[in-house]
């Protein structure tokens, strides 16, 4: 099950007697552990009916003891095994996935791995539990993530907005919804984050940013693209050459794609193959038609002198600020 449908199943009423949350991504897992934790028992409850515990600090006898006790005054009672992958010998669970206690709710949070689905446990796990896997998602999904997130708040964002989100913040979809829930606090429901709210409550540059650089280059807008790579070089803390050069390499790369994909006449699907969103392709088949192949192998080439100089291959004395200007010029011209 997504984690969708298993909130989705909650709101319901409706109680499982395992769930095992399982997966690289934290985000979801602790979602669906959190919401249980708030809304299987009513306050009154919780003091004699929820267990909370560390896969370290127990073991799988002393869970299951805790799982087959009966709920005092309640319909149920909750068992939360937080870091349940540092829970030894998990695989001795198997015997109480067979024959659960229906008046539990067992939470085991699995993070950063799953169980292996060939193995006898692993195969229990799919069959006998509620098993989300949390799998994280890649770059170009969480612009989507952000829009669905926003929406679900009573909140708009637009394309660019998410955009920058991402660039600035990554995939760690925590920090992501840390971020979006201090705007919720500034801007009344049913506001748009633009990209001027970032740049003020947040502290992106909503003019001065790699997103921005990339769309300077494709373009081939040589005066914002110097004006940008000029920003980055006062500001070197948030604007490294290292990021530069990781984000314009991601960025070439998706450009080579574009000239041999094909998909070139179906959006949603070159969208996908590019890993970026469906928006912004437009922007992508500019850049195709202003650098051809060659020119792409050779900025292959640059981004690979650049990073050795940037890391003092060859290069006594030119600061990184120089460094960036000096790249920049070069992939232009």
């Amino acid at each position: 099950m997504t984690h969708t449908e298993i909130i989705q199943e909650l709101k319901k009423g409706i109680y499982k007697p395992i769930y095992f949350l399982a997966g690289d991504e934290p985000y979801f897992i602790d979602m669906v552990s959190d919401y249980i934790e708030k809304n299987a028992l009513q306050e009154h409850e919780k003091d004699f009916n929820q267990t909370i515990v560390y896969g370290r600090d127990t073991n799988v006898l002393e869970l299951i003891s805790s799982a087959k006790r009966f709920p005092m005054m309640a319909e149920r009672q909750v068992v939360v095994v937080k870091e349940a992958q540092d829970l030894k010998e998990i695989e001795k669970l198997e015997s109480y996935f067979e024959s659960p206690l229906t008046s539990t709710v067992l939470v085991l949070c699995y993070k950063g791995k799953k169980p292996d689905g060939r193995s006898s446990f692993g195969k229990k796990v799919s069959k006998l539990s509620v098993y989300l896997l949390s799998e994280k998602l890649r770059d170009y999904q969480v612009p989507k993530f952000i829009e669905q997130y926003c929406a679900a708040q009573g909140y708009k964002i637009n394309e660019k907005s998410s955009m920058m989100l991402t660039e600035f913040l990554g995939a760690d979809l925590a920090k992501v919804v840390n971020e979006l829930e201090k705007l919720f606090i500034l801007l009344p429901k049913g506001s748009e984050i633009t990209p001027l709210v970032i740049e003020k409550n947040i502290g992106i540059s909503k003019d001065f940013n790699v997103f921005e650089l990339q769309d300077a280059i494709g373009k081939k807008n040589v005066f914002k693209a110097v004006q940008i790579v000029d920003y980055f070089g006062k500001n070197t803390k948030q604007h490294n050459i290292i990021l530069t050069l990781s984000s314009l390499h991601g960025y070439f790369t998706k450009i080579m794609k574009m000239h041999y994909s094909q998909n070139k006449n179906n959006n949603k699907e070159l969208a996908k193959e590019l890993g970026v969103h469906e928006f912004f392709i437009k922007d992508y088949a500019t850049a195709a038609k202003n650098y051809k192949p060659g020119k792409l192998v050779e900025i292959a080439g640059l981004l690979l002198e650049y990073d050795l100089k940037a890391k003092g291959v060859n290069n006594i004395s030119t600061d990184e600020a120089e460094l960036q200007k000096e790249l920049i010029m070069r992939i232009l011209n």
